[in-house]
């Protein structure tokens, strides 16, 4: 295909190409990403919905450059380039939460065509709290419960809400030179993790909250009012002080909470393994060839989360399908469509 077609590439295109196929041929849906690790998330999103009348394609933008990212397919898709044959799915980042105080936030939430995670990013939805002892299993082969992740992750979220609903604010008012993202994050690690003893790093990251929350209120000492309706605002979108961890940044949550405690978990559950097979071994031989099997059978933690499509009941989750259950039953109710 010509360079300068692949450019200017829109639903109109795919839509007069849907049309040049027989009656019986499937109608082609074209849904661009940001990255190559988004594509297997949103094919799980749209799986789904496909059926003997159509199906979907998940693809990186074609462009002469390898831009990535979300303001390379906001730029070059939103507007009327997309449409029922054509839509954008992207990280919400926090673009939902700021409900349209920015451009960049009004493209994503605007167009019937573009949809997002409702979380922060897809890493948020891979971390999600019911289904991390799977990813142990998977990782260790022992399905033996020694850490809650649900109930950490909800102490974890009750302990920055507070913190994050200033990040919020800041976002929407234009104030986050003064409190960024990334000092947010800085603030948001819970820091030393011990398996054992999981409550002091919940209390060490409360009292970082409590500090840089009474620093922030000194700074803004006018702000109490708008601060409570950003509570609710975003509280009314969804966010709850339960599930905060959702809405952070996702790779900040993948990388600097989840992986670590992954990694302390699950070199417990490989002790304990390791440890069953010194202890059940009948001699020297066996001994070393279970343990060269078990070793060539446990997986990397950081992949095997990557994978992790436990999400499909988050909420979060169920939103995007609703989404995309509204954006067929309008395109099959449009007369462009028919």
């Amino acid at each position: 295909m010509p360079s300068k077609l692949k450019d200017n590439l829109n639903s109109r295109y795919f839509e007069a190409a849907n049309g040049l196929t027989s009656k019986s041929a499937r109608r082609r849906i074209v849904a661009y990403v940001e990255s190559y690790d988004d594509i297997y998330f949103w094919r799980t999103v749209l799986s789904r919905f496909e059926n003997e009348q159509r199906y979907f394609e998940v693809m990186l933008p074609s462009h002469k450059k390898l831009e990535r990212g979300k303001k390379s397919v906001l730029m070059n898709f939103v507007g009327e380039r997309i449409g029922p044959d054509m839509i954008a799915c992207v990280d919400a980042d926090y673009d939902y939460l700021l409900q349209g105080a920015t451009l960049q936030s009004q493209k994503v939430l605007d167009s019937p065509y573009v949809f997002h995670t409702y979380a922060y990013a897809i890493e948020n939805l891979q971390c999600y709290a019911p289904t991390l002892h799977d990813v142990c299993v998977a990782v260790t082969l022992n399905d033996h419960r020694i850490f809650d992740f649900t109930d950490y992750l909800r102490q974890f979220s009750e302990a920055i809400f507070p913190l994050f609903v200033w990040s919020v604010w800041a976002y929407r008012t234009g104030n986050h030179n003064r409190f960024s993202l990334q000092d947010f994050n800085r603030v948001a690690d819970p820091g030393g993790f011990n398996v054992l003893e999981p409550q002091q790093s919940i209390d060490h990251l409360r009292r970082k909250v409590g500090t840089k929350v009474h620093q922030l209120q000194v700074e803004f000492p006018e702000n109490k009012e708008d601060y409570l309706k950003t509570k609710e605002s975003i509280k009314a979108l969804g966010v709850t002080p339960q599930t905060t961890y959702l809405y952070i940044q996702g790779h900040h949550l993948f990388d600097n909470v989840i992986v670590p405690i992954l990694n302390k978990v699950c070199n417990r559950l490989r002790q304990e393994r390791q440890d069953e097979i010194y202890r059940t071994a009948r001699h020297h031989t066996q001994r070393l060839n279970e343990m060269s099997c078990y070793e060539h059978s446990i997986q990397d933690i950081p992949q095997t989360l990557k994978k992790n499509a436990g999400y499909f009941q988050a909420p979060q989750f169920l939103q995007i399908q609703q989404d995309v259950e509204r954006y067929l039953t309008k395109a099959r109710k449009s007369p462009e469509t028919s």
